[in-house]
């Protein structure tokens, strides 16, 4: 035991259990965890051994006698029958026939028609209206004929519930909670939330410790829109299926309209009305059968409400994308985007991921070992939800002006989003809404953090629409700080590394995908006859750009260098297609100068792309679409670009800040772009 846990069990006594002691339990039992660390706060909350032990064989007795199985409901219902009553641990929900006014109940996994509920109970456990309530039970049986008295009356079922005792807290007094932040410092707090989510914070360095914290921003924000890609055994959706009860992991992925939303048939709103957080496991199995589900998903994320039939319908139900990367992230950032792993009817929808308020790389947290489950003490589960749950209510968003103002780079979303995760940050580690400079530097950096990925994502997909990615604040004296994300780096494809003879880059649209990508041709130039090999060349259109590039090598190589002796040469390409996405018909010029430089043994010049087409005819084909292939040529890493010079007229409409980081070179026919890139 620690400094931190005899806290614990002196601030919070009742509400505190050892987390190792769960896990012991959990392993016997396929119980909701909020239900057993309930259970062991009332029975375990102490550091006696001998307490704890007396306290666990109740427990696992309870668990045993009582704990109704989906599976044994009538073999209850029975024992119900044969005892006369008997005592249950289930879920009760209840409701208001307004018909009858009268309140009726129904159990989770006792299958029971509706019990009459009485009004006592419904004033002091108001959670058993409000999405349910785990209790123990007491049910009785009436025979037919009688009431409970022994009364003869004609009853509609022969159960009647006569006694409930909540195993979950009935209610929180929040006030007194937050009352207990002032004794402890920042960091201790943190841990303390860390170890009632089940994790040990001595084995996380600090951004870890923020990864985990962030991972319960959807539980006290509404309306928030969070997305965590990266390895599998990180335990991405173990907070939204094991710490709270009021959010619901959507582990097939595939659902409806009317189940997410809007049921038209019955008016009955869906799942974003009735939870706190709904969310996706494993996205790349997301599917939805109606079109325009895509759509409403879409307005419901910008602004917390939809449309559907006549009706104007508020929810807020925070948004939870999680899944996993089958890749790594510089491969992944090499041939597409960060978003890949979502569902093809989500792919380049840009409207759609500018919606999320923040991407946590799941790369950064640790695989879950047994070291990282903590053994120490922390709040019961259920305290820590209700905490989550209440502070739903409060805004934090303006306490970062206390100390900084956001700069110009951002627009209206990235401000809502930055400010939506630093209020959610907020609630978690300041309930009590006190904060210093320092410490809303910290989470302001990393909120921001959080957005600028979605946004360096938008801008590989969109380019120009999203170039302002460069987030950041000013202080009071107004000292600019921008914030990066570490794995956006340049160069992923292209570096200024010399190449070998007869290597080039290029640039081309795919005839597979459609999209400008990147390309390395790679020629090697043996003594031999004259033939031309050619490896990676599959469909017609690209063999034919190759077969161009060979024939103005074949008539125009000594106009490039007259020295050499190109005719005692075999020549062998190799086309690497570095993203994956299909080869282009559009390389010519760049298989030209390759062929080249691997004849005279010269490299041409350092992070440098050629880009044009030679026709069979010998001319320059019109070169399109210049401001993607800046585009394109920036996030690739290169610094040169080789352009034929009808490009000239329109370089006006490349936007400077890609002109700044890409140098235009141009070349007037294919000759000239070698000796150019090879520096004759």
């Amino acid at each position: 035991m620690d400094n931190l846990d005899r806290a614990l069990i002196q601030n919070f006594p009742g509400r505190v259990v050892r987390k190792d002691l769960t896990s012991l339990l959990k392993r016997g039992a396929n119980v909701p965890t909020f239900v057993l660390e309930y259970l062991l706060g009332m029975y375990c909350s102490s550091d006696d051994e001998d307490v704890i032990a007396a306290g666990i064989e109740k427990i696992k007795t309870i668990l045993t006698e009582n704990y109704v199985r989906p599976d044994e409901s009538e073999k209850i219902k029975s024992r119900i029958r044969e005892r006369g009553q008997y005592t249950v641990i289930d879920k009760l929900t209840g409701w208001l026939d307004e018909t009858v006014d009268k309140y009726y109940s129904r159990f989770s996994n006792l299958e029971f028609s509706p019990l009459e509920l009485s009004s006592d109970y419904v004033t002091q456990y108001s959670k058993i209206l409000t999405g349910g309530m785990w209790c123990m039970a007491k049910i009785a049986y009436v025979p037919q004929g009688e009431d409970f008295e022994g009364k003869r009356k004609r009853r509609e079922s022969p159960f009647k519930l006569v006694g409930v005792k909540p195993i979950q807290m009935p209610s929180l007094n929040l006030d007194d909670l937050i009352s207990k932040r002032k004794y402890f410092n920042y960091q201790e707090w943190m841990d303390l939330i860390l170890r009632s989510s089940g994790y040990e914070p001595d084995q996380l360095d600090n951004k870890q410790k923020f990864h985990f914290i962030e991972r319960l921003v959807p539980l006290v924000e509404r309306n928030y829109n969070f997305c965590e890609l990266g390895p599998r055994g990180t335990g991405k959706s173990h907070v939204y299926k094991e710490i709270s009860p009021y959010s619901i992991l959507m582990s097939g992925g595939q659902t409806t309209t009317a189940n997410l939303f809007y049921n038209l048939s019955n008016h009955r709103v869906g799942l974003v009305g009735h939870w706190d957080t709904v969310a996706f496991d494993e996205v790349a199995g997301m599917h939805f059968k109606d079109k325009n589900a895509i759509q409403i998903l879409k307005d419901y994320m910008a602004s917390g409400s939809f449309a559907r039939g006549k009706e104007e319908i508020n929810a807020d139900a925070s948004m939870v994308y999680v899944g996993n990367i089958n890749d790594s992230v510089p491969n992944l950032l090499k041939r597409s985007n960060l978003f890949e792993p979502f569902p093809p009817e989500f792919n380049k929808d840009t409207a759609f991921f500018d919606r999320m308020h923040y991407y946590l790389p799941g790369w950064e947290v640790p695989k879950m070992r047994s070291d990282i489950i903590t053994k120490h003490y922390g709040l019961i589960t259920d305290c820590l939800s209700e905490f989550c749950k209440e502070m739903r209510k409060q805004d934090f968003t303006a306490l970062l002006d206390n100390y900084y103002h956001l700069n110009r780079d951002f627009n209206k979303r990235d401000e809502d989003a930055v400010r939506k995760t630093f209020s959610g940050l907020c609630k978690v580690l300041f309930p009590n809404g006190i904060i210093n400079k320092e410490e809303t530097k910290i989470l302001l950096d990393y909120a921001i953090e959080g957005r600028r990925r979605v946004k360096e994502q938008l801008k590989l997909i969109a380019g120009n629409e999203f170039a302002d990615v460069n987030l950041g604040y000013y202080d009071d004296e107004h000292k600019e700080y921008v914030v990066s994300v570490p794995e956006q780096k340049s160069g992923d494809l292209i570096t200024n590394a010399t190449l070998p003879f007869g290597h080039v880059f290029t640039m081309g649209r795919s005839q597979s995908s459609g999209e400008m990508c990147v390309y390395r041709l790679e020629n090697k130039a043996i003594r031999g006859s004259g033939r031309f090999e050619k490896q990676g060349v599959t469909t017609k259109a690209v063999r034919e750009s190759i077969e161009s590039a060979w024939m103005y090598f074949q008539n125009n190589s000594k106009k490039v260098a007259d020295w050499e002796s190109y005719s005692n040469k075999d020549y062998l390409l190799y086309y690497a297609d570095l993203q994956n996405k299909g080869l282009s018909s559009q390389v010519s010029v760049a298989e030209f100068v390759g062929l080249c430089s691997a004849a005279i043994r010269i490299s041409v010049t350092e992070s440098l792309v050629i880009v044009g087409d030679i026709k069979l005819s010998g001319t320059l084909d019109e070169l399109k679409d210049l401001e993607e292939i800046f585009r394109t040529c920036a996030n690739a890493g290169a610094t040169k670009l080789l352009l034929p010079r009808s490009a000239v007229i329109d370089m006006k409409n490349i936007p400077e800040n890609i002109r700044k980081s890409v140098q235009p070179m141009f070349y007037s026919s294919p000759i000239d772009a070698a000796k150019i890139a090879m520096n004759i």
